[in-house]
């Protein structure tokens, strides 16, 4: 999308109002409805102004702009000249469209990369910041397979289940939005460098935030409500009882988007978030068609299944009693083992999860050479750990 940057004198009017403390975006959205560009808002006077939006919003609005007001423009400007940033404002036609549905979008969005990706399909894809290898691997995969049918996959930078969603979009031709919680000269958590890097390159970096704001706990719910106003649905992958996702999951439901959830098995906690919200309506879905065909999403035809694909989604598929051979009881000595155990054995129970794994999977979540991790496997089976299942998987004897 190409437009015409604001002009200096412009950008700075923006820049003032979206700085200026106590001046919500509820409140300037209807300012700005009554009055037009931010430089009329400074010629009117007092009472005008508060009769439209209060006395607070007014206040705020006329205040002098602080002692670093210069140096904050300065700044702003001088990120604008780099490649690949950009300054839009409420005004601006780059200006996602999707986010003037809600009832209070920011006055300024600073953006890294393609701006085109902020006026496409979009799917949320969200979770744990703790999560599982299944988890990830499950985030990764919808993700990747929602991006190769086009849609752009948002999501917000944290570790765990957002990263894995950043990773999968970008292997798609749908791309991905990062919506951060700081400003957009910062990257956080420090971990996702690399991965931010290139989502600036291939995709697009999302903040409301001025340059220079550090990651602080209050910022992340606002974060939250961007991702939800981005897309027309948002899918929990794996989620605590008390977490974010829950959160972007309710604003959007407020915003009249979809909410889809996938199962877990009952005795995960990163499943009770998700349960929860399926519960209290959210789509209960098992592979990336099951979203994409409830929002009128066209799938592109898919290759055939490779062996990998095959085992990926044997993986995750539901099983049932007729599929698991349940253990009747634990081996003898199993308690007195269990302490015993190697850090091998440590390692591989961690990876497992709580759900059935192949051999497969579990060399790759591992890296363990074939011989130690069937020697941690036999020593987890003969402390009454694991259970064999059929079709060469393992889960664990104790879900919970």
């Amino acid at each position: 999308m190409h437009t015409l940057p604001a002009t200096e004198l412009e950008l700075a009017a923006w820049l003032r109002l979206s700085l200026a403390p106590g001046l919500k975006p509820a409140a300037l959205r209807l300012l700005l409805v009554a009055f037009g560009l931010p430089q009329a808002l400074f010629e009117q006077s007092f009472d005008v102004l508060a009769g439209v939006a209060g006395e607070v919003a007014a206040r705020a609005a006329l205040a002098p702009p602080g002692e670093s007001f210069e140096a904050q423009l300065a700044a702003v400007l001088q990120w604008r000249e780099v490649p690949g940033n950009h300054v839009v404002t409420l005004d601006d036609p780059a200006y996602p469209s999707a986010l003037l549905t809600m009832p209070d979008p920011p006055p300024l969005l600073y953006v890294k990369g393609r701006l085109e990706l902020l006026h496409t399909n979009a799917i949320a894809l969200v979770g744990s910041r703790s999560a599982t290898p299944q988890g990830v691997e499950d985030a990764e995969r919808f993700a990747r397979d929602i991006s190769e049918a086009g849609v752009t996959v948002v999501s917000g930078l944290a570790l765990g289940i957002d990263g894995a969603a950043h990773r999968g979009g970008l292997a798609g031709v749908g791309g991905t939005v990062a919506v951060i919680g700081t400003g957009a000269d910062l990257v956080y958590p420090a971990a996702h460098h690399a991965l931010a890097r290139q989502i600036a390159a291939q995709g697009a970096i999302l903040s409301e935030w001025p340059l220079g704001t550090p990651a602080r706990a209050a910022n992340f719910p606002q974060r939250n409500r961007l991702i939800a106003g981005l897309v027309s649905g948002v899918l929990i992958v794996e989620a605590a009882m008390r977490s974010g996702s829950l959160i972007t999951a309710r604003l959007a439901n407020e915003m009249g988007r979809d909410i889809f959830a996938l199962p877990g098995s009952i005795h995960a906690p990163l499943s009770r978030g998700c349960h929860r919200m399926i519960k209290q309506g959210a789509k209960l879905v098992e592979t990336p068609d099951d979203v994409l065909e409830e929002l009128g999403f066209s799938r592109r035809p898919a290759a055939p299944a490779t062996d990998h694909a095959r085992s990926a989604a044997a993986q995750t598929a539901l099983w049932d009693d007729s599929v698991v051979q349940h253990a009747s009881a634990q081996r003898p000595g199993a308690a007195t083992r269990s302490a015993e155990i190697s850090v091998e054995g440590r390692k591989l129970l961690a990876a497992l999860g709580h759900a059935p794994a192949t051999l497969e999977i579990l060399a790759t979540r591992t890296e363990m050479e074939d011989a130690a991790l069937q020697a941690a496997l036999l020593q987890l089976e003969l402390a009454g750990q694991i259970t064999a299942l059929t079709g060469g998987r393992f889960m664990r004897a104790n879900p919970g």
